[in-house]
C-alpha cells in the first residue's frame, strides 16, 4: 500500500512537468524567431491579465467587449507568431516541433492552400487549458497560444476585441460550432 502511494505522488508529481515540457516547445519555437525581423510578434504577459483582473469593466456597454473582457481575466498568456515569409516551411517546422499529439484537434482546414488547425488541451473539468491555432498557407503562417481557462463559446468575440493580427482565425471556432 505504502509504494501505491509513493507511486501515485510520483505520478501527480509528473503531470504539471508533462505540460511544462509541451509548453516549452511552443515556447522555444516562440523564442526562436522572437528576435527575427520577418515575424511579428505578441505576446500579452500573465501579469497583464492580472491586471486586467483588477480593472472595474462593469460600466462596458457594449456585451460583446464584456463578456470579452470578462473571458481576458480567465487567461494567463496569449503568444502570436506570425509571417509572409516561407509560410509553408514554417508551417511544417511547427507541427514537427510541437508535440500536437498532446492536443485534441477540434478542427481542421484545408481550402486553397491555406491549412488551418485548432487544437486543445483540456484543463480540470469541462475547462479547456489551452488553445492552439497553426495556419500554414501560400500567404502567412501564424501560431497563436492563449493559455489559461478558456471558454469556446466566447473566443471570437475576444479575438474581435484585442484586434490582433492572427486573431481573426480564432473565429473558425464559432463557426465550427454553429
Amino acid at each position: 500500500m505504502k509504494y501505491l502511494f509513493i507511486a501515485a505522488l510520483l505520478l501527480l508529481g509528473m503531470a504539471p512537468t508533462t505540460q511544462a515540457q509541451d509548453n516549452d516547445a511552443i515556447s522555444k519555437y516562440f523564442e526562436q524567431y522572437v528576435e527575427d525581423e520577418k515575424f511579428t510578434v505578441v505576446y500579452v504577459s500573465p501579469k497583464m491579465f492580472e491586471l486586467l483582473g483588477k480593472l472595474d469593466l462593469d460600466h462596458l456597454e457594449d456585451k460583446e467587449a464584456q463578456v470579452a473582457m470578462d473571458m481576458a481575466k480567465e487567461l494567463k498568456s496569449i503568444r502570436v507568431l506570425t509571417t509572409e515569409h516561407n509560410p509553408g516551411q514554417y508551417y511544417k517546422e511547427a507541427l514537427q516541433k510541437i508535440n500536437t499529439r498532446e492536443y485534441e484537434s477540434l478542427v481542421q482546414v484545408r481550402d486553397e492552400g491555406e491549412n488551418v488547425n485548432l487544437m486543445i488541451k483540456e484543463g480540470n473539468g469541462d475547462t479547456i487549458s489551452e488553445l492552439l491555432v497553426l495556419v500554414g498557407g501560400e500567404d502567412e503562417f501564424v501560431l497563436v497560444s492563449l493559455m489559461g481557462v478558456i471558454d469556446l463559446k466566447n473566443i471570437s468575440k475576444l479575438s474581435k476585441t484585442m484586434d490582433i493580427k492572427g486573431m481573426e482565425h480564432l473565429e473558425k471556432v464559432e463557426q465550427r460550432e454553429e
